[in-house]
Order: structure tokens, then sequence, then C-alpha cells
């Protein structure tokens, strides 16, 4: 976002930015809860979910850096965004980037490319969730993860921390937390991914786990 600024532009930014760090589990923003600010992810993952009456829970999405979290030029936020792992934000008033925004068609070219590349984020997905076996859904989410861990660079190995436990996994997937761990230990024994301690990841090569996720 700010390599979209002037000079000028980046002196407002900065004195009005605010850099915050949240553990795990803290809640960055509620659905239906009032805009007040926007944030670049900087480090660390963000677990998107909707809520319905009834309390149940659907995990939409997960944002990584240097992805902007709040829907811009909105009121109210459409989803419940979480901390899924250590995560930093780099924090804006909605004022004052919506400003920013209007004076700059750079900066408003670099959010829309990032709302395309969302929305077909969301269809690839769509396709996971539809069509894929449940082998091919859990090497989607591992390769998902470990694409944006690598910064869209092909280079392998990979390490990461999963950022999501089983339960979130298997919400994620449409799968029960029985089948995720199945599939895990199924991508283990076939040398494409190795795990330690739960949650240390590491995907010897991205090509042969991108043609397993289909």
């Amino acid at each position: 976002m700010c390599a979209s600024l002037t000079p000028a532009e980046l002196g407002v930014l900065a004195t009005h930015t605010r850099h915050t760090h949240h553990r795990p589990g803290e809640a960055l923003a509620i659905e239906s809860d009032e805009i007040t600010s926007y944030a670049n992810v900087t480090d660390g993952v963000v677990k998107l979910s909707r809520v319905l009456r009834d309390g149940r829970q659907q995990l939409v999405g997960l944002q990584f850096a240097p992805d902007l979290m709040g829907r811009l030029f909105g009121t109210e936020s459409p989803i419940t965004a979480e901390a899924a792992s250590e995560v930093d934000l780099c924090r804006v008033p909605k004022l004052v980037l919506e400003t920013l925004v209007a004076g700059s068609n750079e900066l408003k070219r670099r959010l829309l490319d990032q709302s395309l590349q969302e929305l077909d984020e969301a269809r690839e997905w769509m396709v996971t969730l539809g069509r894929k076996t449940a082998a091919e859904r859990v090497a989607s989410l591992l390769l998902l993860v470990a694409s944006r861990t690598a910064g869209g660079s092909e280079a392998s190995p990979v390490s990461f921390e999963l950022p999501l436990g089983r339960g979130d996994m298997a919400d994620f997937l449409g799968l029960t937390i029985e089948t995720v761990s199945r599939q895990i230990s199924k991508l283990r024994n076939e040398g494409l991914v190795t795990i330690e301690n739960h949650r240390h990841v590491t995907v010897p090569d991205l090509a042969a786990l991108r043609r397993r996720a289909g």
C-alpha cells in the first residue's frame, strides 16, 4: 500500500498509523461492529469467519501479510476476524485511509487488485470444496499457507507454522477432524510434507504438493 503513496501522503499516513500485536485467539474485528479503522497485516495469519443466528460458525477465509483487513468504505464489519497465530497489524483510522484512497488512483488500483485477487481465491475455494477429494482439500489448504508464507515464490523447501488446529481445518474444508488427521498422515507418508510438534510444517517440493492438490 505504501508504495502507491507520495512522500506527503506517506507523512500523513505515518502520523496516524498505530502498530499493534495480537496473540492467537484474540478478536481483531467483530461481525456487525462499526468499522472505525483498517489494518494491514504485517506478520502472522488472520482467520475470517461468519456466525449464524443460532451460534454456528463457519471459517470463510485467511489473510496474510500484506493483506488489508476491513471492508473499504463500509460502515459495519461483514465478518469476524481473529488472530490465528501471533499477528502484527498496522492500523489506520477509517477516515484517514479513505481520504488517501480518494486522492490516489494508484492506491485505488492496488486495493482493487487485492479485492479481485480475493474474489479469485474465493471462486477457487468453491471448486476445492465442491469438487476435490478429502486429500486434495487438505493439500490445497497446506499449499495455500505454504505459498503465502513463501511470498509467491516456488522455491522449495518451505517451512511454516500451521496457523489452524485440526478443528479449524475441518471447519474450513468441510471435513471431520478424523478425516483431516487421516489425510495429513497420508500426505506425510507420501513424503509431501513433514510435521514436527503438530504445527511446524515443511513442504520439500511445492510443485509436488500443487500436483497433489489437484
